[in-house]
C-alpha cells in the first residue's frame, strides 16, 4: 500500500504530468478570461445601440455626429483592442450627448 502511494506521489511529480495540470488551469482560466471579455463587449454594444438610438429618436440635430465618427473595430483575435475601441466609441457619443444637453439644458429634457 504504502509502495502505491509513493509511487503515485512519484508520478505525479514527473514533468509531463505537472505540464497538463498547469496547461489545464491555464486554459480553465484563458475560458474564464474569455468569457468575461465576451460579456463586456456585448455590455458595450448594448450601451452604444443605446445612446445611437437616443441620438436618433430624441436629439435628431445630432445625427449628423454618428457619421463623423470613426468607428474602426479590428476583426482581429486582440479582445483588449477590440474592447478599447468599442469603449472609445461608446464614450465619444456619451460624450457628445452630454455636451448637448449641457448647452441646451431646456429643449434636452
Amino acid at each position: 500500500m504504502k509502495n502505491q502511494i509513493k509511487a503515485k506521489a512519484m508520478e505525479d511529480q514527473k514533468p509531463g504530468k505537472l505540464q497538463k495540470i498547469i496547461q489545464s488551469v491555464t486554459d480553465s482560466e484563458s475560458q474564464t478570461k474569455s468569457a468575461s471579455n465576451e460579456h463586456i463587449e456585448k455590455e458595450l454594444n448594448t450601451k452604444i445601440l443605446e445612446v445611437t438610438m437616443k441620438i436618433r429618436y430624441h436629439y435628431p440635430e445630432l445625427s449628423k455626429y454618428l457619421d463623423e465618427i470613426p468607428v474602426t473595430i479590428p476583426a482581429g483575435k486582440d479582445r483588449r483592442k477590440t474592447l478599447n475601441h468599442l469603449k472609445e466609441y461608446y464614450e465619444s457619443l456619451s460624450s457628445i450627448l452630454n455636451k448637448y444637453k449641457l448647452n441646451y439644458p431646456k429643449i434636452a429634457g
